[in-house]
């Protein structure tokens, strides 16, 4: 059995690897250490930020909610992505396929409008 074919995908997960640990170990070395009391804080999109407990406080459902909302889309994308690829070789049955997965994802997509899972009260 020869490994020969393997040796690119290998070598670019070994390059991105150690890509990844160089950036992490280096970037406090080479990085500004100008701190200050708005670089500490806490950043929650724009709102001042509230005190919380010292062990850590409870997050709202919403956040969790949100979380999944957009994992739930982006699953979508990664699924039409390959089906938009090879869309010629599936022919009609791939259609059919995609066009039933598309209403069950819009059918979803109405639910959380109608149940209030898109306003940002």
């Amino acid at each position: 059995m020869s490994f020969s074919p393997y040796v690119p995908i290998v070598l670019l997960f070994v390059l991105g690897a150690l890509f990844a640990l160089f950036s992490v170990s280096i970037a406090p070395i080479v990085g500004p250490h100008r701190y200050n009391r708005a670089k500490l804080d806490a950043y929650e999109c724009g709102i001042e930020p509230t005190p919380q407990p010292v062990g850590g406080g409870r997050f709202p459902v919403k956040f969790y909610l949100t979380a999944m909302l957009f994992i739930v889309f982006d699953i979508e994308i990664i699924f039409l992505y390959p089906w938009a690829v090879t869309f010629d070789a599936l022919g009609l049955f791939g259609l059919v396929e995609m066009l039933l997965f598309i209403g069950t994802v819009f059918i979803a997509y109405a639910y959380v409008w109608r149940r209030g899972g898109l306003n940002w009260d």
